[in-house]
Parts: C-alpha cells; structure tokens; sequence
C-alpha cells in the first residue's frame, strides 16, 4: 500500500464520529438517515441470498438509471437473485419501489473490514457499480475475493479529473482492479484512461433506455386535470439557492407570466418546507402536490412535495427546467424531458451531463441559458410558441432514438466476465 492509501484508510479510521454526527443531523430533516445504521458501518450482514447479481447505485439517479440494464439482466438469467445498495435514503426508497422483489441495503462505508465482510457474507457473482462509484477499498476486496467489477456508465468531468489527479495513487490502483469499464462517451473515455484505466469500451447510457411506466403517464393525466388549461413551467430537481432565484425571476416578470403556472420539485426532500416558505415570503400563492386537489386560478406556484413522480411532473409540464444546472452542481437528468417529449432548458453548470447537453442542442431538443431570469424569459416565449415547442419535441424524440441501445452492450461486458472475461 502506498503513502496515500495509508492517508486514506486512516482517514476513515478517524471519521466514525464525523459520520455519525452527520447521519444525526440529516436525520433531524430526514428521519430516514437514523435507520440502518448497522448496514453502513458494515454489520447486519444477513443476505437473503447467496450469488447474487449485484448493482450498487449511490442516489435516485442512478437507480433509475439501473432499470433497463437490470431488465436485461434479468432477462439473461431470470433465476439470479438480485441485490442493490445505495448511500442515501432516497436511493434506498426508490429501489424498494422499482425492485420490490430484491435485496435492498446500504452499502457500508470504505473502511477495509467492513467491505471485506459484506463481500464475503453476500458473495456476488458480479458486481455493477453505476456512474462513478470509486471506493478502493471496496474495489480491492471485490479484486481479493475474485468478484468481477463492472464500472457502468461511467463518466467522469474535466473537474473530477483534476481532483482525481491529486489522489493518482489511490485512483489508479482502483481503476486497474475493475473488470471492465463502460463510458459514457468518447471523452469520458479519454478521461479514465489517463487516471490509468485499461479496459474501456465507450456504450453510452442507460437513462435513454428508460422506459416511462404507464402509471406515471396515468399520473400526469390526473396532474394535468387538477392544473386545468394553464401553461406549466415545471422546473425538476432544483438544489438549494436555485428556488430563490427561480422565484425572484419569477416574481419579476409579473404580467408577463399572464395564467402561467410555475410547478417547482425540489431534488431533495427535507427541502419541501423551505421551498415553501421561499413562495410564502414573496407573495406568491402556493399550493402542493400533496394536496390532491385542483389548483386555483390564484395560485402562482405548484409543489412538487413528492418522490417518485418526476416522469408525471414531466408528462404534465409544457416546458421543464432541469435544475442544479443554475448554480455549479453539474444538472441533473436532462435526458427525462427527451424521453417525455418535453421541451428542456438547462442553465451554465453542465459537467455531469455535458456530452448530453450538447447533443440535445444540437437535436433542437433544449436550449442553454445563462441565468434565471434568462430562463424565465425563454420560457414564457416557449409557453406563448406552440409551434417552436412542437419542433423542440420532434427534436426530442430524434435526441433519443440517436442514444439508445447502451444496456445491451453493457449486457454483453458484464456477460463476458460471467463467463470468465
């Protein structure tokens, strides 16, 4: 082990109180963090069933992401049990909803011992992690017990690389452990091949995969009931400082959002009641989603107050948003409003989904703007266009025909290590 991976392994050392005061704070907005802490710290180790095909997915993104390849895995070997971890409770609650028939868990933390037990206590036949899952602990447990590791729909931003430079000799290591690797695009390739990745094959990602369920279509039907004949601005998983200037924007364009209705879904839950009181301080009449009830013509704002839905939000919307795009948290999913037909608007802070940006402006699927009230503005010139949204939504439809296909090609890498690589 080299100086840094000893820097590393003490600095989890020293963490366990750090942690557990940060699970007591999350759990005082989310009394979700306060459950299952045996599982994080690498204890409760009870599987349900050995030689399972595991898939770990941080958060709700990757979750959802997960589905088509977890389809097609499924459909490769029906009888495989399946098992899928997550690092926050959101993620834990979206794969109870979308995998009832798993095995759900957190994965634990990346101390040494606990990855170790969990690897050896589950025994997978091979393991997915989604997006940029990077633990060198647990990646060189997997290597020790013979457990092939996939990198699935990996990507990684110019950012991240410059970070990842500084840790090269914990980053590098890790990345030679993997059994395979499936970027994202050509340049994420480009990317993990100069922090020393070997095998890397570029398959694109699963989020254009994805397949809406008909319940949230049926969902967004009810939305659209109780929302009437208004235009709607859905602006989709907003991070924090995002709804202030959103609503400020809002707020000043006055008369000219005419009956528009603005639809705000927070990305976070705990949020729900500051973004709340954000409207109540500016005047603006608010109803939630929670509610189930029409929204009243004097209404201004919609809260999205619930998990789950983002694809009836999306259904129900005329033009969306998609948030932590304002300020620098990278965006979000801006491959949703594609696959829901929905013309998309996304603001400067593109690094998790930069390869995506530029191919939905080149379909005419989204347009970029640089500030919320920019936003604000292109959007009510959408909301008054119905033929400019009609040719965003062709535009759409073209973005994602052009990207489908990446879980059967990460089917066939995950296949080939089953088979002994």
């Amino acid at each position: 082990m080299n100086w840094q991976g000893a820097l590393y392994n003490l600095a989890w050392r020293l963490a366990g109180p750090l942690l557990r005061r940060y699970l007591k704070k999350r759990g005082r907005q989310n009394p979700a963090y306060l459950l299952h802490w045996d599982e994080r710290f690498g204890e409760a180790l009870t599987p349900r069933a050995l030689g399972a095909i595991w898939i770990h997915a941080v958060s709700v993104g990757e979750t959802r992401a997960a589905q088509p390849l977890v389809a097609a895995l499924r459909q490769r070997w029906p009888d495989a049990p399946l098992l899928l971890t997550q690092m926050t409770p959101t993620g834990r609650a979206t794969a109870e909803q979308l995998y009832p028939d798993a095995e759900v868990r957190y994965l634990p933390y990346d101390y040494p011992q606990a990855v170790r037990r969990f690897l050896a206590a589950y025994r997978p036949r091979c393991g997915v992690l989604m997006e940029t899952e990077l633990w060198p602990n647990l990646i060189a447990a997997a290597d020790e017990q013979r457990i092939p590791l996939v990198l699935a729909n990996a990507r990684l931003s110019d950012k991240s690389l410059k970070g990842y430079r500084r840790i090269d000799g914990l980053i590098r290591p890790a990345l030679g452990k993997l059994s395979a690797i499936a970027a994202q695009s050509p340049e994420d390739a480009d990317r993990l091949r100069q922090l020393g990745a070997s095998r890397v094959s570029v398959c694109g990602s699963t989020k254009y995969d994805i397949e809406i369920p008909p319940g949230q279509m049926e969902l967004a039907a009810r939305f659209r009931q109780w929302l009437g004949a208004r235009p709607v601005l859905l602006c989709a998983s907003t991070r924090e400082g995002e709804e202030a200037l959103i609503l400020d924007a809002w707020q000043a364009a006055g008369d000219a959002c005419g009956d528009a209705l603005l639809v705000l879904a927070p990305r976070h839950p705990e949020r729900w009641e500051q973004v709340a009181d954000l409207a109540a301080a500016r005047g603006l009449g608010l109803q939630r989603r929670s509610a189930a009830e029409p929204v009243a013509a004097a209404t201004r704002v919609w809260l999205g107050d619930s998990m789950g839905e983002m694809f009836a939000y999306l259904g129900a919307a005329d033009v969306a948003f998609i948030g932590g795009s304002l300020l620098p948290f990278g965006c979000h999913n801006l491959i949703e409003p594609a696959q829901a037909g929905v013309p998309a608007l996304f603001g400067p802070s593109v690094f998790n989904f930069a390869q995506a940006a530029r191919d939905a402006q080149a379909a005419g699927a989204a347009r970029q703007v640089p500030d919320a009230a920019a936003m604000v503005g292109e959007a009510l010139a959408l909301l008054a266009d119905a033929p400019r949204r009609q040719a965003m939504r062709d535009g759409a439809a073209r973005f994602r025909a052009a990207h489908r296909g990446a879980s059967q090609r990460m089917l066939e890498l995950i296949a080939a290590q089953l088979a002994g690589g």
